[in-house]
């Protein structure tokens, strides 16, 4: 497999902050392309081999606007136990409900775009359910949980220009803890 060549921005690059504007339809055929390197990106970084013969960091998740295209799309790659991998392209998400139970990735939350260690919860919904459309333009709803729900409400917030390092409070890192579930 080959490594695609792709410019993930760094947190300092102030395009992360812009607000992406909606997708329209049909895609373009570079818009579809960037679409599956991603995917195959993720995968790769996720893959042992590949993640030490390329010195990736491992990434389920991915923003345009993290490539420095702000249009209103993401794509999500999680491994099965299975080996294989379930692909998610989501095209101008709303998100139309959400529990009201609160969770937090309990290692903290991690970005391709922010290489460094961030202590500290980022609250995030513990199922959400999703408005989009798929790359021919065709609307369907999702919902999403536990883990899955944190990485689609992760990229969410990439789409209008938030870091998960926003949602940490600077002055307790560990602020409500004991109000959520840890995952």
């Amino acid at each position: 497999m080959k490594l695609p060549n792709l410019k993930i921005l760094d947190e300092t690059d102030k395009t992360l902050r812009q607000i992406s504007k909606e997708v329209t339809f049909p895609l373009e055929k570079e818009e579809l392309k960037l679409i599956d390197d991603a995917l195959t990106y993720l995968e790769m970084s996720q893959i042992d081999e590949y993640n030490e013969k390329y010195n990736l960091r491992a990434g389920m998740g991915l923003s345009f606007i993290q490539l420095g295209i702000p249009k209103r799309i993401f794509v999500a790659s999680e491994e099965l136990e299975d080996g294989t991998f379930k692909r998610h392209v989501i095209i101008n998400p709303e998100i139309v409900s959400k529990s009201e139970e609160l969770i937090f990735v309990g290692e903290g939350e991690g970005c391709l775009s922010i290489a460094r260690p961030v202590d500290g919860i980022v609250p995030r919904h513990a199922r959400i359910t999703i408005k989009a459309y798929d790359i021919d333009g065709n609307p369907f709803n999702i919902r999403v949980r536990e883990d899955i729900s944190v990485l689609f409400q992760h990229e969410i917030d990439h789409l209008n220009g938030i870091l998960f390092i926003d949602h940490i409070d600077k002055d307790n890192p560990y602020k409500n803890e004991h109000l959520m579930r840890e995952i």
